[in-house]
Parts: C-alpha cells; sequence; structure tokens
C-alpha cells in the first residue's frame, strides 16, 4: 500500500508563519492514529496569504487546505483530509485557486510542487532536459538559442542575455566564470530566494548550461547573508548535483567541466551591484568598479565573467528545454517570456505572480492583488524596489513592460511591485530614498555619496516651508547631478522615486513642484 503522502511548505515564508509547528502537529496526529504518513517538504507555491498552505495527494489529485495553523490539524484529519475531506480551510486543487490558475509558469513551474532536494523528483518534472539539449547543440547553438528567446536580465537594466554571455564567450582567456547574483537587496522582493529554497536544481542546471556555453569551469553564487534557508538549502543541493554527477569533472556524462561554490555577502544593499559584488566575491570590500572594463572582459579575479541574476539563470532550463521559440511566443513588445512579480506592501493578496510581460499595472495592483489590504483606496505603486518610481493611479494602464515603463520614467527593476494606500505620506518615501542611499552608498563617487546626505536635509526644508521654491530647484537639479554623474545605478536610481513622488503628488511637498525654468 503507498503511504499518503502530505506537502508541507519549508520556504522562509512559510516557515515565519509556522509551517514546522505544523509539521510537528500533523506528525502527532499520525502517531495518534497509527497511520503511515510521508511527509514532504516543499517550496512554496507563492500564495502568502494562505501560507502554510498544506497538499495532501489523494486519488483525485492534491488537494490544497490554508492557511494550517497547528491548533488546525486535528480537525482536519477528523474531517477526512487524506481524502480531500471537507473543511473551513478547503482550497480545492492548487491550480484552480484562482490566483495560480491565471499564472504562466516557466521558472518556478516546480516550484511548491517537488521535493527540493531530490534530482530524482526534479527530472520527474521535466528536470535537466535543458542541460541535456544543450549538450547537444553545442557553446554556440546555446548562446544563439538563448538569443532567440529575447531572454533579458532579470534584475535590473533588462540588457539582452544572449548578447551578454557571447561577449564572455569571444573573449580569450584560460579561466571563464559564471557569477549569479542571489543579493537580492530590493525591498518586496522575494523569487531569488524562492527558487533557491524551493528548486534550486533549476538554477543549478541554468548555471551549468550558461558555463557550457561560454567556456566557463566554475560558477559562484552570491548569495546575501540575510538568506540562511537559501544558504543551506543550495549548498545541499549542490553536494548532491555533484554526487549525481550533474557538476564537476565531465558534466552530465559530457566532456564538460563545470563545478559551483556559495560565496556569503555581509548585508550591503551596494553587492547587488555587479561590480561591487565582484570585489565582495573576491574577498574585498564591496566597492563600485568604473567600467569599462565591462565584467565580460575583465571580471572576477580580472577574467572574463558572465554575471547574472538567479532570475535570469534559472530561466535558461525551460528555454532550452521547450525552445526558444516557445519563450519569445510569450511577452510584449521587446520584453518576451514571463515575469515573476513580487506582490508586496498594502496589498490583499501578498505573493508572486509569474507571468507573460503585458499586464497593466492596474490589472496587477487591483486583479491579481485584490487592491489594499486596509480596504482604503490605491495611492500609488512603486516598482523595481527601493530605488523605483512611484507610479500614481493616472499611471496604472501603464503595461509591465521595460520600455513602456522607462518611457513614464519608471524601471521594472527585479519585478517588485509595494502598494501603498492613500494615508502614505510622499514626501517621507522620497526623504527615505535618499537617507537609503546615504547609508547604503559604498562612498566611491561624491555624487552617490555626498548627493543623498545633501537630498535628505533639502527635503526637510522644503516640508518645513523653508524657502521652498529654491528648494525645490535646489532637489531637482540634484537629483540630475546623481542621475548622470553616479558611478551606479545606487546613486543613478535615486531619482526615480524623489521625482516622481515631486511630480505626481505635489500636495504632500506643500503645493504644486516648480520647475528650473519657471523659477528662473
Amino acid at each position: 500500500m503507498t503511504r499518503p503522502r502530505i506537502f508541507v511548505p519549508r520556504d522562509a515564508g512559510a516557515l515565519a508563519l509556522g509551517s514546522d509547528e505544523v509539521e510537528r502537529a500533523i506528525i502527532a496526529a499520525e502517531r495518534k492514529r497509527g497511520f503511515d504518513i510521508k511527509i514532504v517538504r516543499t517550496g512554496s507555491r507563492g500564495l502568502f496569504w494562505l501560507e502554510p498552505m498544506i497538499e495532501v495527494e489523494t486519488a483525485a489529485g492534491c488537494v490544497a487546505y490554508g492557511p494550517v495553523g497547528p491548533e488546525d490539524v486535528e480537525s482536519l484529519f477528523a474531517a477526512g483530509w487524506l481524502d480531500g475531506g471537507p473543511h473551513a480551510l478547503h482550497l480545492g486543487r492548487p491550480e484552480d485557486i484562482p490566483f495560480l490558475k491565471r499564472q504562466t509558469r516557466f521558472t518556478f513551474a516546480r516550484c511548491g510542487i517537488i521535493d527540493r532536494l531530490s534530482l530524482a523528483d526534479y527530472r520527474a518534472h521535466g528536470g535537466l532536459r535543458g542541460l541535456e539539449r544543450a549538450l547537444s547543440l553545442g557553446p554556440a547553438e546555446i548562446i544563439e538559442e538563448v538569443t532567440k528567446s529575447g531572454l533579458r536580465g532579470r534584475g535590473g537594466a533588462g540588457f539582452p542575455t544572449g548578447i551578454k554571455w557571447k561577449t564572455t564567450a569571444d573573449a580569450r582567456a584560460a579561466q571563464k566564470y559564471i557569477v549569479c547574483n542571489g543579493d537580492e537587496g530590493d525591498s518586496g522582493t522575494y523569487a531569488d530566494r524562492m527558487l533557491m529554497e524551493g528548486d534550486p536544481f533549476c538554477l543549478i542546471e541554468g548555471m551549468a548550461i550558461a558555463g557550457i556555453a561560454v567556456g566557463a569551469t566554475k560558477g559562484f553564487v552570491y548569495i546575501r547573508s540575510e538568506y540562511p534557508h537559501a544558504i543551506e538549502i543550495f549548498g545541499r543541493a549542490i553536494e548532491i548535483a555533484r554526487a549525481e554527477g550533474v557538476l564537476g569533472f565531465g558534466v552530465a556524462g559530457s566532456t564538460y567541466n563545470f563545478d559551483i561554490e556559495v560565496r556569503v555577502g555581509a548585508g550591503a544593499y551596494v553587492c547587488g551591484e555587479e561590480t561591487a559584488l565582484l570585489d565582495s566575491l573576491e574577498g574585498k570590500r564591496g566597492t563600485v568598479r568604473a567600467k569599462p572594463p565591462l565584467p565580460a572582459h575583465h571580471g572576477a579575479f580580472g577574467q572574463p565573467t558572465v554575471v547574472n541574476n538567479v532570475i535570469s539563470l534559472a530561466s535558461v532550463p525551460a528555454i532550452l528545454s521547450n525552445g526558444a521559440d516557445a519563450y519569445r511566443d510569450v511577452g510584449y513588445g521587446r520584453s518576451r517570456g514571463t515575469m515573476p512579480i513580487q506582490l508586496a506592501g498594502n496589498v490583499k493578496y501578498r505573493g508572486l505572480f509569474e507571468t507573460g510581460f503585458g499586464l497593466t499595472l492596474g490589472e496587477i495592483v487591483d486583479d491579481i492583488g485584490g487592491g489594499t489590504a486596509t480596504g482604503r483606496p490605491v495611492r500609488a505603486a512603486q516598482v523595481g524596489g527601493p530605488l523605483g518610481a512611484y507610479f500614481p493611479r493616472s499611471y496604472f494602464d501603464t503595461p509591465f513592460d521595460y520600455e513602456a515603463f522607462a518611457a513614464k520614467s519608471g524601471l521594472i527593476g527585479h519585478a517588485g511591485v509595494t502598494v501603498f494606500d492613500d494615508t502614505v505620506d510622499m514626501a517621507r518615501m522620497a526623504r527615505f530614498a535618499m537617507e537609503f542611499c546615504s547609508i547604503e552608498s559604498c562612498g566611491k563617487c561624491t555624487p552617490c555619496r555626498i548627493g543623498s546626505t545633501r537630498g535628505v536635509e533639502v527635503i526637510d526644508r522644503i516640508v518645513r516651508g523653508e524657502r521652498r521654491a529654491e528648494n525645490l530647484v535646489l532637489l531637482q537639479d540634484l537629483c540630475e547631478t546623481m542621475r548622470f554623474g553616479s558611478l551606479c545605478a545606487l546613486g543613478g536610481f535615486v531619482p526615480y522615486p524623489v521625482t516622481s513622488a515631486l511630480t505626481h503628488f505635489p500636495e504632500d511637498f506643500g503645493g504644486a513642484p516648480i520647475s528650473a525654468a519657471a523659477a528662473a
């Protein structure tokens, strides 16, 4: 007789909401009844308002219940949940939950479904097919496939991944590296963490494909120290992949060699910038490097290096497995494929929603996110982390697309969407952006180091009503200096939240904004 299986998430979000306590309650109830149940610890499907969401394997498929607390377990057994019995927490088939049903999951197709440390389970759900096809194609054809897919960097500026790979592949060097940026420091973002905790072999497969494509034999995954669960799970997954021949000498029985090492960051936001990350990776203080030279030519330890973020690399197995056309056919404009949108802040349905580019911001916030958790009107949404622009209601018709956001002085970044209701003070939010930059600046360039500190002071004067017209002009000039004079995106992107707050919410600064031309 097959042991009934219960799937309990061990994602950091689910752990924070008590999934370990639920597991212990299930074990106690099982022993009390003399049952023989197999508990499988998975990642999360990303429906955080329903966590811990527990799934039970029945004859008719998996049935979900949630949010489950340890105090609910006895009544769930009494209701016959092992057979999908009715209960107040009964959610039905997970795939039929509207939040999941509307998604197009390429990168997160296995997350929350598989035993994240079982390579056999990974294979059973389509894992390693991309690597097998990559080995049959060879380096040049792999890069061509990634280029044709239209995949762009999922961590910031959206640079075409295929072009980055080809640049490194064409560089001449005895040693090349693949560096995965898992620093994920933006507020309201968690896709990288979820992937590393819930489907680590997907990232390993993507990095191995990248290594074969560009001629790299070593990869590094740089994970922020605030992600202890991701560090633990991904480290264990590397050991398993190495033992099973997926990593190391003769990758998957081929003539290619590739291995991965985890490096842990020390918590500096600026180390999410690729050159500061490389300095930290090398054991130095994380400081932004001037470019050129580009990391593709002179990166980790002075060697040609591909630096991609977690989601970029984890998208590669699906592209190689299903073909470039299947990926490129999803999306909008020049933004092809899917993006894991992370809903956070004052929003009713917080969670990860993977979908093709092209939904409007209003659809994401109001329809998928359900509006605010407080029930008050939505006033603004910030997309792209703490350095993203604040979009007002009048911009909610903007398609979720790199170019569409750029046309309205915004950015998609890592696709974190933070929602605010009508009680938010936008002057305080603008001040926070400047203060955040002043704290997190590496200090190398003057516009970022000094400009952010002066920005806090100027905003304080504006809010107090001191020489408001002059200080508004000064703040706008300061933002322009930081935008064009900073070495990296930390100082260069701070103007996005500040100027958008000034432009769209002038009443929070004491009146209508004054442009430099008008003041003159």
